[in-house]
């Protein structure tokens, strides 16, 4: 999330209010700064009290407490997010009332909304809830959910709040400039693996993290990603067209499948230099020693340096060492115009860690290095040269 933002978070009457306070907290280990607003209803589920110790500011509920608050706040905001959002609220919202503090600050802010209804089901597929709902979509309201799954009443239905994660993640992206719009990314990720028999395989320790990192980074900043991706524990990001593979024969078929479209290519994922040259199709029975004999996998990125055209392609080279001549290499032979050099034998860098440290280096021979990052600061580092590369 870019720094120095402030988010608006209004809170209203649902008993989906209490998680409104891990909303907070994490927008708050994003870098923002949150200010609260509650309506009466709320404050009768969660006390402001709560919101003050997390967010540390002062929670505001009163419209006539604080003469203007409804039109300073909306001022000094960037976002204003509505979680839980009452289909009492929307349709007001829809009708231009403004009868508290949190439905005249919706007629004073000029920024953009984020709402995430919460209510009964019968409540949520009402035709005036719905009407209210499309009224403030064509207004410019970003709707994130609502869900089906259990209510608070005990009945199962669509009009459940949706998670915490989807939520701050629309958040981050609506405070993100949209500066890859247009832009068709693929990105691989994750390790293949190539199997011995039906149970074992060989493969590689790579988590994924750095491919989804950026595949995600891409996605806030506008970009259409598709991510083809090796096995992870890791879930996909949210709007990324999503292709799990296995092997690296699958996986350089699936690449060059949807290369068409692509505008630029991210090599992130770790495919696996051999494969076993026979496959057993029953589970091999264990011996005191077991000889495997190894091919070697296709290179993808060496033919799709081959195969790019004006498309930008950016590999990655993972070294135990910081080995800037052989990723020079690698950057010439292969047609690159940027590679990653990751040190995998640095502290905070390598396989399934949140952070990396990398070293830049473009096709002009530029060497760039980078201090230790989050993974998705490092992914929009990645963004950005790819952005460069494109002058």
């Amino acid at each position: 999330m870019p720094g120095n933002r402030n988010i608006l978070l209004g809170v209203t009457g649902s008993i989906a209010a209490y998680r409104s306070v891990d909303i907070a907290r994490r927008l708050i280990d994003e870098g923002a700064d949150v200010r609260v607003v509650m309506t009466e209803a709320a404050c009768r589920f969660i006390t402001p009290y709560t919101f003050e110790a997390v967010t540390r500011n002062p929670v505001h509920c009163d419209l006539f407490r604080e003469p203007f608050s409804h039109i300073n706040l909306s001022k000094e905001s960037h976002l204003f997010i509505i979680a839980p959002a009452t289909a009492n609220t929307i349709n007001k919202l829809s009708c231009g009332i403004a009868d508290n503090l949190l439905s005249n600050l919706w007629l004073t802010y000029e920024g953009p909304v984020l709402m995430a209804p919460a209510m009964n089901f019968r409540m949520y597929r009402n035709p005036l809830v719905k009407k209210h709902i499309r009224e403030l979509k064509k207004s410019g309201v970003q709707f994130v959910g609502p869900v089906s799954g259990s209510l608070a009443c005990g009945e199962e239905g669509e009009g459940r709040m949706v998670e915490i994660p989807e939520i701050v993640e629309a958040a981050v992206s609506a405070l993100t400039p949209d500066d890859l719009t247009g832009w068709n990314i693929l990105v691989t990720a994750g390790p293949t693996i190539e199997p011995i028999d039906p149970v074992r395989f060989i493969s590689n320790r790579s988590s994924g993290k750095m491919g989804y990192a950026i595949a995600q980074a891409a996605l806030r900043r506008g970009a259409d990603v598709t991510l083809i991706s090796g096995p992870s524990s890791l879930k996909p990001p949210q709007g990324a067209s999503f292709i799990a593979i296995e092997k690296a024969s699958e996986m350089e078929a699936v690449v060059f499948k949807h290369l068409k479209k692509a505008t630029s290519v991210i090599m992130a994922a770790a495919v696996s230099d051999y494969f076993p040259s026979d496959t057993a199709k029953v589970k091999l029975k264990k011996t005191d020693a077991m000889a495997l004999n190894l091919k070697k996998n296709s290179d993808i990125l060496l033919k799709l340096g081959k195969q790019k055209g004006r498309r930008i392609l950016i590999g990655f080279a993972a070294e135990s060492g910081k080995d800037i001549r052989s990723a020079k290499n690698k950057l010439k032979e292969k047609n690159l115009d940027l590679i990653v050099l990751n040190d995998i034998s640095q502290q905070g860098a390598g396989f399934d860690v949140d952070t990396n440290v990398v070293t830049l280096i473009n096709k002009k021979g530029e060497i760039t290095g980078y201090p230790i990052m989050k993974k998705i600061e490092v992914a929009n580092v990645i963004l950005d040269r790819m952005l460069e590369s494109d002058k």
